[in-house]
């Protein structure tokens, strides 16, 4: 009669210890999987947290390219002797084709010159004197100084002022030329020596990172009546617009950077270290506009003395 109360007291022990069993592998699986959602969290939260540190150097790969100046266009400079066509120099200088004379320049790279005179000597009818002066320098793209671009921009600038500013210079005036590289301005002057009136037009042009100077006078002496200015300026100006063709063509074909095209119809192609942008801030070659008329004073001199 006892034995059937035992059983059933049993039952429900032995029902206790199998739910606690079946409970124990459950919470394992809960804690498995708490473990995971809790692995998981971590791994996203690390993710996370390697996310913004990648996107914190990508950003800054953008900054840094940001920072980063833009590559010079012009990589070099023509010959500066060479760069007007016979045809030219027969219309500026018609008695000194054979008359050039380059600067000297450690850097032809960077910098250089050339100059020209011509002396029409018609005895006692009087002479026809010419001097022509073409200036190049180039300006590398520097990370402390700037783009290449902006350092031949301000030196341009800085010209074209110098040219309007000329000691004892008469009648001067500027203006534009159209056509002539990225920015073109032609200053004109009278100068008076002893030799007589010297009709000065100085051009200064920007073509990317290279700035051309080109310096040109006329006078009539000994008794020959002055060369007109208008004339002296278009001369010039043409003539600039042909250096700016001969920049263009000594770098080698190809695009500019952005595929932009070249101003002057020919092609050039963007490269160069920045090692020579401070060496190309303060030419030495490059003449001061007020020296032209010196410079032809010595021609003159012995135009008279022929006269």
């Amino acid at each position: 009669m006892h034995r059937p109360a035992q059983r059933v007291g049993r039952a429900p022990r032995l029902t206790r210890i199998l739910v606690c069993a079946a409970a124990v592998p459950a919470m394992f699986v809960a804690a498995g999987c708490s473990s995971d959602s809790g692995s998981n969290s971590a791994s996203g939260s690390g993710s996370g947290d390697a996310k913004p540190s990648t996107g914190t150097s990508s950003a800054a790969s953008p900054d840094a390219t940001a920072n980063a100046v833009k590559e010079a266009a012009y990589a070099t400079l023509p010959n500066p002797c060479s760069v007007l066509s016979k045809k030219t120099l027969g219309e500026l200088v018609p008695k000194g084709l054979k008359s050039a004379k380059a600067g000297q320049s450690n850097d032809a790279k960077n910098r250089g010159n050339c100059s020209w005179n011509s002396l029409d000597n018609k005895g006692v009818k009087g002479s026809q004197f010419r001097w022509l002066n073409v200036s190049l320098l180039r300006f590398d793209s520097d990370a402390a100084r700037g783009e290449g671009n902006q350092l031949a921009q301000t030196y341009y600038e800085k010209q074209v002022k110098d040219a309007q500013t000329v000691t004892g210079a008469k009648g001067s005036g500027s203006a534009p030329v159209s056509g002539a590289g990225d920015a073109s301005t032609a200053v004109h002057y009278d100068l008076k020596k002893k030799e007589g009136t010297f009709k000065q037009q100085t051009v200064v042009t920007r073509v990317e990172n290279v700035v051309i100077t080109l310096d040109y006078n006329g006078a009539g002496l000994a008794g020959d009546k002055a060369p007109g200015a208008d004339d002296l300026t278009k001369a010039a100006g043409n003539a600039a617009k042909e250096v700016v063709a001969a920049v263009a063509g000594a770098n080698q074909d190809g695009s500019r950077p952005g595929g932009t095209p070249d101003r002057s119809g020919a092609p050039s192609k963007s490269a160069s270290p920045s090692a020579s942008a401070s060496k190309s801030s303060k030419p030495s070659t490059s003449p001061s506009p007020s020296k032209p008329a010196s410079k032809s004073a010595s021609p003159s001199k012995s135009a008279a003395a022929k006269s």
